[in-house]
């Protein structure tokens, strides 16, 4: 019983810490190497191409018969479709972190459920009922989160000055010498506002495709291949000065080579683990950790210090990101109760069993 509870609840707990460290972990890295001087239309090719590599055995690994139907059209078109919007969404994210901060991208991250929701309501994917709570804490949950978002990228507000944000290493340094003009503020924030609502586009096509796609990991390199092709002609026409390719050994070649290895491949088979063992709640309930986590990190590592605006929409957003969750549970929580109900005989019924059956055996 101690190794099922152990593989059940720390396992799993102890991924989610760990992805939410190494997410914030690329992000702190990138902005790190871009103040150096890092093109983002580098980082991004050389990531991705990590990626790809690290992930290249995976199609020999599997049969032909999963790999199949990877090259027939239905499949096809959608890993082009979500591969475009992808390497659409991390241009214009990598230049929102340039233009913000990684706390800004930590915090417009947590707006994924909130519009991923928007989309399968428009999409008929979910089922809406007025009279419900769920529904009503979802739409709420919603709307707070777009308030908490549109007050961080148009309210930056005064600075709260820590013991931290004051440290003069070069990093922070150079990035006080930078600034971050209200201008680029906006700008950052309404980029980073736009590549979450193309990744929770993304994952609307992402549940048809795995409909018809064999494998998740199957799924992920095809992606990952499909971007790195399109990838390689564009940031190579965006960026044509040679010297920017040449990458040398010093925080650009760390925060490449940890996105690459850690950050891409690594991270997404992290997620789909936790989401097969635990469910999509258990994971989008930490999500707004990554909020903290960013904001002390790049404190640290990068001498920001929070302003006004970005806590007080921080808190927003993670309040509406909670009320999505406890929606979404809500639900779940009718439907396993609706199925149980449904498969339980009414002798069971009559002595009270079902309510045993639910019971955890931790």
């Amino acid at each position: 019983m101690a190794a099922r509870c152990y593989y059940k609840d720390l396992l799993p707990l102890t991924a989610m810490l760990v992805t939410v460290i190494i997410g914030v972990g690329s992000n702190i890295l990138f902005k790190a190497a871009s103040l150096k001087g890092m093109s983002y239309l580098v980082f991004l090719f050389y990531s991705n191409f990590i990626n790809t590599l690290l992930m290249l055995p995976v199609p020999f690994l599997l049969c032909r018969r999963t790999v199949f139907p990877l090259f027939k059209f239905p499949l096809l078109s959608r890993i082009c479709a979500i591969g475009t919007i992808g390497l659409f969404c991390q241009l214009i994210g990598y230049k929102g972190i340039q233009y913000s901060s990684p706390t800004m991208a930590s915090a417009m991250s947590n707006l994924m459920p909130a519009w991923t929701f928007l989309f399968a309501g428009i999409f008929r994917m979910e089922k809406l009922d007025w009279r419900s709570s769920s529904t009503q804490s979802k739409i709420i949950g919603t709307i707070v989160s777009i308030m908490g978002a549109l007050m961080m990228v148009l309210y930056k507000g005064p600075k709260l000055e820590s013991s931290t944000s004051s440290k003069t290493s070069p990093i922070s340094l150079h990035h006080q010498h930078m600034g971050s003009p209200l201008s680029h503020w906006l700008i950052g924030g309404l980029f980073l506002g736009i590549q979450h609502i193309g990744f929770a586009f993304i994952y609307i096509l992402q549940t048809q495709i795995m409909q018809i796609c064999p494998s998740e990991i199957l799924l992920t390199f095809a992606c990952f291949l499909y971007t790195t092709i399109i990838a390689a002609p564009v940031c190579f026409i965006a960026e044509p000065e040679l010297s920017a390719w040449r990458i040398s050994p010093d925080i650009t070649m760390v925060s490449i080579l940890y996105a690459g290895v850690l950050g891409g491949a690594f991270l997404g088979i992290m997620h789909l683990w936790c989401l097969h063992l635990k469910g999509p709640v258990y994971v989008a309930a930490f999500s707004p950790l990554t909020i903290a986590v960013a904001a002390a990190m790049a404190s640290a590592f990068l001498g920001e210090a929070l302003h006004l605006g970005s806590v007080i929409g921080a808190v927003l957003i993670t309040s509406g990101v909670y009320s999505v969750i406890w929606g979404k549970a809500k639900e779940e929580e009718m439907r396993e109760i609706l199925s149980s109900s449904s498969t339980v005989s009414p002798l069971l019924k009559a002595h009270g069993v079902e309510e045993s059956l639910n019971k955890s055996e931790c």
